[in-house]
């Protein structure tokens, strides 16, 4: 049984609202603290009690385990992080290589050693996961640890990647994680000794009824070296839905599991469990899934929702499907393969498709997007008890791939999407959730100039009001000199409370951990990602002019690729950060 592992918080209710002018603005943010730990936090759902389930990520004091590493890889360790520390703020080069190779570095060595074994996908290196699972429960945020398990030494191996999809108002919270990687050792055929990290299955559906005391897991239809599974939404009604896989890919099972991982010679220099690993990755068909649930959370029956077309009888390639919501009155919605000519009946062994938003209802999975010349891999996130569900399209706009958020009404017999004006025509959005009064939040691009990998466009919080067709960028809605910048909106309340994520300053860490100053000894400052909550006030909308205004705000915010990847690899790369 996983136990709750917990995060010291020590900032009370009090010191967590930060609250702006009273009479100013039309909401103030709550600011849900930061977690002991980590560096980031990010906003996913939260319950009418007011429950809420986070993300963390960049995880302090990464537990390395250098009794695995050799000369070699300190030279490489080495090497990595002097033709690499001029592009990383905050890294300088190597500071104590004896030290490092001691297995006691300065927190500026141990950056570069997680992120070194980060870019390392050779099965026998340390994995790095770098995110956590949280439970914000009467003002205090803890971590549950999901299928992590510990080292001899006791600590985690924090090689798992966890997501978290939301929370019931039971206080359920659910999502998807990993299993650990443990090492292994092995015996390859010329007598050399090497280590491989493992693991046991590649994702897979958690829920967890008492805040992480105990952890179930719900096993796929086809759990064959692992299966794959999620749970991604779930209604008042004890309903969850998500994917699960429900059949082997033939061309992988031939090739790989019984061809290499059966030979002999093969599998004498790699263990058959590397090889079954490696041959995991798109191993699985994977369907859009439901489990209907018991009062303690045991699955009591459980249904495949379909598929959006039949493949011909000699396409050998992976589908996919998933449902990603589902409202109290089990009308769910999310994403399907289906051909790019909407029209096909007779498809091809090699038939052209793509991933289109679908609604599971009454037995049946329909695409909504009418256009595929025009829209492809598009997406449904959520839909409320009315049957509007919203997500995004992808489609070109002036020569560059984009998304651009919509609504839909399920119940209408000729279901159309609706595509309401954004930030502006060249600006990419997406609809994350909404609510029962049509109340829409997601995220768009704010920023007009031209987006390039060194300088993205940075992202903002949308509002969407669709009775009045109404869209607001939601830092508009805070004092023009608020410390937070709002990046993402995941979820709207009936009271129209928004559960978000923003930037804004915070005393700077390194990856021990521990504040860091500058020449003069003052503690440094950084921008970091945090949950907050925003709340209706009564007042009025300042108005903060530009564009360009509400973005160099105090506490502006990044791009939201730039800030995808510097979550992802736990670096701040030299961008063009204002604030």
């Amino acid at each position: 049984m996983k136990k709750f592992v917990k995060s010291i918080l020590a900032a009370g209710v009090t010191s967590a609202l930060c609250i702006a002018n009273a009479n100013a603005a039309t909401y103030r943010v709550i600011d849900l603290g930061e977690v002991s730990g980590l560096e980031y936090t990010f906003s996913q759902k939260e319950n009418v009690q007011g429950e809420k389930a986070l993300a963390g990520s960049n995880i302090y004091n990464f537990p390395v385990q250098y009794q695995y590493l050799d000369d070699d890889d300190f030279d490489d360790i080495e090497a990595y992080a002097e033709r690499t520390h001029e592009s990383i703020i905050d890294l300088n080069d190597l500071e104590d290589f004896t030290a490092l190779k001691a297995g006691t570095p300065t927190a500026n060595d141990l950056a570069w050693v997680k992120l070194w074994l980060g870019a390392i996908s050779d099965s026998k290196y340390q994995k790095v996961g770098d995110s956590a699972v949280l439970a914000n429960i009467n003002g205090e945020s803890e971590e549950i640890i999901v299928f992590d398990t510990t080292f001899a030494d006791g600590q985690l191996t924090r090689s798992t990647e966890n997501t978290v999809s939301g929370i019931t108002n039971e206080g359920w919270i659910f999502g998807t994680a990993t299993a650990p990687y443990l090492p292994m050792d092995f015996t390859e055929s010329d007598g050399d000794e090497v280590t491989h990290w493992v693991r046991d299955f590649t994702r897979r559906a958690f829920l967890t009824t008492d805040n992480g005391s105990s952890i179930k897991s719900i096993l796929p239809p086809e759990a064959s070296y692992g299966g794959e599974s999620g749970i991604l939404d779930m209604n008042d009604n004890r309903v969850a839905v998500g994917f699960a896989s429900t059949q082997l890919d033939v061309n992988t099972v031939e090739d790989f599991i019984e061809d290499e991982c059966a030979d002999p010679d093969y599998i004498d220099d790699i263990p058959v469990e590397v090889c079954l690993q490696n041959a995991r990755i798109g191993l699985y068909h994977l369907s859009a899934y439901k489990w209907v649930l018991d009062e303690s959370g045991e699955v009591i029956s459980s249904e495949n929702l379909g598929t959006l077309v039949t493949p011909n009888e000699d396409d050998e390639r992976v589908y996919q499907a998933r449902a990603q919501a589902i409202n109290n009155h089990g009308v769910a919605v999310g994403f399907a393969h289906g051909w790019v000519d909407e029209n096909e009946t007779d498809p091809s062994e090699g038939e052209s498709r793509s991933t289109y938003a679908v609604v599971f209802k009454d037995g049946q999975v329909t695409d909504f997007t009418e256009d595929h010349g025009e829209y492809y891999a598009s997406q449904a996130f959520d839909i409320n008890d009315q049957g509007i569900a919203v997500g995004h399209v992808t489609t070109i706009i002036s020569g560059e791939v984009k998304t651009k958020f919509y609504y839909v009404d399920t119940n209408a017999e000729n279901m159309q999407m609706v595509f309401p004006d954004d930030y502006f025509t060249g600006s990419a959005s997406t609809a994350r959730a909404i609510n029962e009064s049509g109340m829409i939040v997601g995220t768009g691009e704010a920023e007009t100039h031209n987006t390039s990998t060194s300088n993205p466009r940075r992202n903002h919080a949308f509002l969407y009001n669709m009775n009045e067709d109404s869209f607001t960028n939601i830092n508009d809605l805070l004092p023009c000199d608020s410390a937070y910048t709002i990046v993402e909106a995941t979820d709207i309340n009936e009271d129209n409370e928004i559960f978000a994520s923003a930037v804004v300053k915070n005393q700077r860490r390194d990856a021990k951990g521990e504040l860091m100053r500058d020449a003069d000894g003052e503690v440094d400052v950084e921008d970091v990602v945090r949950a907050v909550k925003l709340v209706p006030i009564d007042g009025e909308v300042e108005g903060c002019n530009s564009v360009v205004e509400k973005v160099e705000r105090k506490g502006a915010g990044f791009g939201w690729l730039s800030l995808f990847a510097m979550l992802t690899f736990g670096l701040r790369r030299k961008l063009n950060l204002k604030g």
